[in-house]
C-alpha cells in the first residue's frame, strides 16, 4: 500500500497523540520481542522545532506501562559521533528520571532505539543489538545476580538492569523482508506497507498514516516539508559532487607538475583532456 506519510513526519507530528501510539507499540514489539504499552511520549532533548533541523532527526521518549524509558531516534545525515550521541541520549535520560535521594535500585531500564539512513560504523547485517555482560577474565562466566537481587529487582540477568542498544541501519537493508521486524524496515526504507505484511501495527500505520486523511492544512505542511528535505538532500548532493571534481583537479594539477601524460592524467582522474589542458 502507497501513499503513506513517510515515518520521520510522522514521528515529528503525528505518533505524539495517543490515539496513534499503537504504531510505535507495534513497531516496539516486534524489535525487542515482547508486548509494549505506551502510556505517555514526551519529547527528548534533541528534538527541536527548528527550520533548520527539519526532519533529519528526529527523537521520541516513550514510557511504558511496565516502567521502561525507550528513546527512538531517526537520522538522515551522517555523524561521525553518532555513537557517542546514543551513549549521551541514554545517560541523560537515566539521570533525569531519577528523583534526588532515590537509592541506585530506581534507575529505570532505558532501550535506546536508534533508526539511521546513513553508513554508521562497519558491518555487514543492518541491524546491531548491543547489551552489558560481565564476565571472568579467568573463567569466561557471567556474572549473575545473588539471589536477594534477583528477589529484590524481579530481573533474571545483570544486563536487564543496563541500558541496551539497538541500531537499525534502513540503507542496508535489501528488501527483502523475512519476519516482521523486516516488515517495518522495509516500510522505514519505502514507505509502503505491502499487502502481505503481517507485522503487529502495520495495520494502524495503514490507517492512521495515509496522505488521503490528512486535512487541507497537515497535506500543505507535508508537502512543503517534503519538498524541504529533496532541496536539502539536492544541495548536500551537489557540494560533495564539487568538492568531488575539485579534488580530482588538485590531483590533476599534481599530476601535471610532475609531468605525466594527458591520457595518464584523464584515466587517474577521470578529467576530460580538455578539462586538464585547461589547468595548464
Amino acid at each position: 500500500m502507497k501513499n503513506l506519510i513517510r515515518f520521520d513526519w510522522a514521528m515529528k507530528k503525528l505518533l505524539r497523540d495517543k490515539a496513534n501510539y499503537g504504531v510505535l507499540e507495534g513497531f516496539l514489539t516486534e524489535l525487542l520481542k515482547f508486548d509494549v504499552s505506551i502510556i505517555q511520549i514526551g519529547e527528548s532533548e534533541g528534538n527541536q522545532q527548528y527550520d533548520n533541523d527539519k526532519f533529519n532527526r528526529v527523537d521520541i521518549l516513550a514510557h511504558t506501562s511496565t516502567e521502561e524509558i525507550i528513546l527512538i531516534e531517526l537520522q538522515a545525515d551522517s555523524q561521525l559521533d553518532y555513537f557517542h550521541r546514543m551513549a549521551y541520549g541514554v545517560s541523560k535520560s537515566i539521570t533525569e528520571h531519577i528523583k534526588i535521594g532515590e537509592n541506585y535500585g530506581k534507575i529505570k531500564k532505558v532501550y535506546s532505539v536508534n533508526i539511521v539512513y546513513f553508513h554508521l560504523g562497519q558491518g555487514n547485517d543492518y541491524v546491531y543489538h548491543g547489551k552489558t555482560e560481565f564476565r571472568g577474565l579467568h573463567t569466561n562466566d557471567l556474572l549473575g545476580l545473588s539471589k536477594s537481587q534477583l528477589e529484590q529487582y524481579k530481573v533474571r540477568d545483570v544486563h536487564e538492569i543496563y541500558p541496551e542498544y539497538y541500531i537499525l541501519k534502513i540503507n542496508d537493508f535489501n528488501d527483502v523482508a523475512k519476519d516482521g521486524l523486516d516488515e517495518w524496515i522495509y516500510f522505514f526504507k519505502n514507505t509502503e506497507v505491502k499487502d502481505s505484511f503481517k507485522a503487529k501495527g502495520l495495520d494502524m500505520v495503514k490507517e492512521k498514516l495515509m496522505v488521503d486523511n490528512m486535512s487541507d492544512l497537515e497535506r500543505q505542511s507535508y508537502g512543503r516539508d517534503m519538498e524541504n528535505k529533496r532541496n536539502q538532500s539536492s544541495t548536500i548532493e551537489t557540494a560533495i559532487i564539487e568538492g568531488e571534481k575539485k579534488g580530482r583537479v588538485e590531483v590533476a594539477k599534481n599530476a601535471l607538475s610532475l609531468g605525466l601524460s594527458i591520457s595518464d592524467i584523464s584515466k587517474l582522474t577521470g578529467l576530460s583532456d580538455e578539462e586538464i589542458n585547461n589547468l595548464k
